[in-house]
Order: C-alpha cells, then structure tokens, then sequence
C-alpha cells in the first residue's frame, strides 16, 4: 500500500480509502460477516482511512464500520463520517446526530469529520448562524474531531467560495476521468492545493459506472493500450496521476474489487501516466461523453422517491441501453422495475413532485429525464406486459 502525507497534520494516509458505502448485501441488508471480513482484510493490508456517512446503507453503514474496528483495529486506521447538514434544523439536532454517530461508531472521536453534501456557500452560512462552526470548533480543541472538512457537491464557482469561507482541515470533491470539467473541476482541485487544503476524491469510478456501463469502443481503447489492466485500475491510476490527491475513495462491494484495487494501490503513483496513457484517455472521454444519456452516478441521494420510482436504476437501465447497445437492457428494465417487482418502481410513476432534483449532486434535471426514459423504456406495451407478467407469476403488489 502506498500512502500520502496530510501536511496539516503529517498523517501518513493509504492512497486508498475504503467508502463504506456499497458493502455487500443480503436479502436487502447489509451481509454482515461478508463486509466486516472485508473491512479487517482491508486493515490488515494497510488501508487505514474508512469513510462512512450518518445516512449510508439506511443508518446501517457507522454502526458495522463501528463493529468491525471495535478493538485495537480503531487505533490504526483515519475514520471519516458526516454531518447531514440537509438534516440539521438547529444546534441541539446536530449534537444529537453526532452523539449517535459516536456509540454507531463506537469511538470516542472522529479524526476527519465532514459537513456532508454542502452544495453552496448559503448551506455553509446556515450551519454558521446554527451555532455547529463553533461547536465543532470547541468538538476539535477538546480532541472529539480531529479534522474539520467537508465534501462538495456542486459547480465550480461554488465550491472556490467554500475554500474560501472557512480555514478547512480538508475537503471532499467527485473527481475521476469524466468530472475533470465538472462539480469542483481540477481547477479547484489545484486551488484547494494551493491553499493547503487535503483532497480526498471520491466517485473514482463514477460509482462503478466507469467499468460496469462502458461502450466497446471504449474497452478496446483500454485493451489495445495494455490487455493486462482493467477499466478499473486505469481510471483508479489516472486519479491516482494527480499529486494534488491524498485519498482516492472505492466504495467496494465484494472481495474482488478489494483486492484489484488494493494491488493497484500498491503500483500506483503521482505523475506516472505517459503522454501516450493521457492521449489515451481523452479519447476514451470524447466516446462516453457522446454517448452517456444522464450522468448519473448511482448515489443514491434523490432517494426513497415518495412514489416508488427507482430513479438512479431508471437511469442505469437506460444508460446501458445506449452506452452498451445492449438490447436487453429494455428487458431487463421492465422485468426487473415493472414484471417481477412486488412493488413496481419504473419512471413512469413519477409525479414531478421535484423531491429528488434538490437532492442530487449531479444536478440533473431527474423529472425531464425520467419522462425520457419512461418514452424510449416503456412505450405503449409496456403496461400490458407488465400485467399479464404479474398475472402469470402471481406477483401482488
């Protein structure tokens, strides 16, 4: 494992964090003795900065990053989670949420805590007129927080005027080989370096959208290049290329992703990507980009949607339609969202109340595009299918 110093504070820092974000599930729930196996494998080969959140996994995801470092593994290891600023409504609101994260946790601090999803300057000021800079302030002289930070989730101008507000410990941005232009772009990537600010990335891989949903042309650019490395390493190795990056996030879901990028932390470096490699890349940029429909990352955060609609699968299945060409995408879209869900959750039920667009880091225009999707992914047999599936299978719902 390779590591990265924070200059604030000399932690020596593995170039690889693992985001406790996407564990290994079963039967809808975290599978426990799966993702703690994974967590202390991860320790034990010298990952030693866990990121979670207060809503990760339903409220689930601190408390078993809490159960599988309880012991002498917590004294190793960085843990990072988050204040749902979305979520604070006063002082008191956020004392409570964070004493809860504490006993999920079960530790007695926090070395890097983040006020999670800020996407502007005016969410940062109401957390000022709230009271919770001062108090986390008081968090961090008494040893509770070891580091204040927080992650981004906006447009470039926004996220210069977050560095610019307050002496950050840290901050979190989306960055791999797509959002170079985009959210806090490398422009203010170099900023926050310039001003000393650590930047931890996460969405490497666009949330497995940049290995699972990639054109052919785009695999045999990567192929033709050096058959021996994944889609995976190459877009871990190109965040990887940039010295302005301390940590580089991987939401990890199963043992073979962990250890793939494991070992291709242990290779990767700063400035180590040939001319020929970066040519490369901006190839396989100008293929996706004019191909991908909605750039979504599968986060999650427009979710639970009040009427069922699964929006970030919506997305995905028509994303594959197109990025892929895959022609049962569609089928699978209305089997696996329509025919054989208990409760259906295809975007056509969306209602345009505009709960999810206020939510998204993508600032994607979710009800336009889920009208898009209901028009090219349902069509007019769509409902007739669906019914006589469920009828045949006997599904209820």
């Amino acid at each position: 494992m390779n590591y990265r110093t924070n200059r604030n504070n000399s932690n020596q820092l593995s170039i690889l964090g693992f985001g406790i974000m996407r564990l290994p599930s079963k039967n809808g729930a975290i599978d426990e003795p799966r993702a703690i196996a994974m967590i202390r494998h991860a320790v034990d080969e010298g990952i030693n900065y866990f990121d979670t959140a207060y809503i990760y996994h339903r409220g689930k995801s601190e408390a078993l990053l809490g159960k599988a470092l309880a012991g002498h593994a917590r004294r190793k290891v960085f843990i990072a989670t988050k204040l749902p600023t979305y979520m604070v409504g006063s002082l008191e609101g956020a004392k409570k949420i964070f004493e809860t994260q504490l006993k999920r946790l079960q530790t007695d601090y926090i070395d890097y805590y983040l006020l999670h999803m800020l996407v502007d300057k005016a969410m940062f000021d109401r957390m000022v007129s709230l009271g919770v800079m001062t108090w986390l302030e008081r968090l961090k002289e008494n040893g509770i927080i070891h580091n204040i930070g927080f992650s981004f989730h906006g447009v470039k101008a926004d996220f210069e005027a977050l560095l610019k507000a307050y002496p950050w410990d840290f901050c979190q941005i989306q960055y791999n080989y797509l959002d170079e232009n985009s959210q806090a772009t490398k422009a203010g990537l170099l900023m926050a370096a310039d001003m000393g600010i650590p930047v931890i990335v996460m969405e490497p891989l666009r949330g497995g959208r940049l290995v699972t949903h990639l054109p052919a042309e785009v695999k045999r650019e990567f192929e033709t290049f050096d058959p021996k490395r994944s889609s995976a390493q190459w877009a871990l190795r190109w965040v990887w290329n940039h010295p302005q990056v301390t940590v580089v996030l991987s939401g990890m879901s199963d043992e073979a992703q962990l250890e793939e990028n494991i070992a291709v932390a242990g290779d990767a470096r700063a400035d180590m990507m040939s001319e020929d490699e970066l040519a490369m890349f901006s190839r396989v940029k100008e293929i996706i980009l004019e191909k991908t429909k909605v750039p979504c990352t599968g986060c999650a955060y427009c979710m639970p949607c009040p009427h069922g609609v699964d929006i970030p699968e919506c997305f995905s299945y028509y994303n594959e339609k197109h990025l892929m060409n895959d022609k049962m995408a569609k089928f699978r879209y209305m089997r696996n969202l329509g025919g054989l869900a208990v409760n259906p959750s295809n975007a056509s039920q969306c209602v345009a109340c505009g709960k999810c667009e206020s939510q998204c880091p993508q600032s994607i225009e979710i009800i336009k595009e889920l009208k898009n999707v209901s028009r090219e992914m349902e069509g007019p047999l769509y409902r007739p299918i669906v019914w006589l599936s469920r009828k045949m299978m006997r599904i209820k719902g």
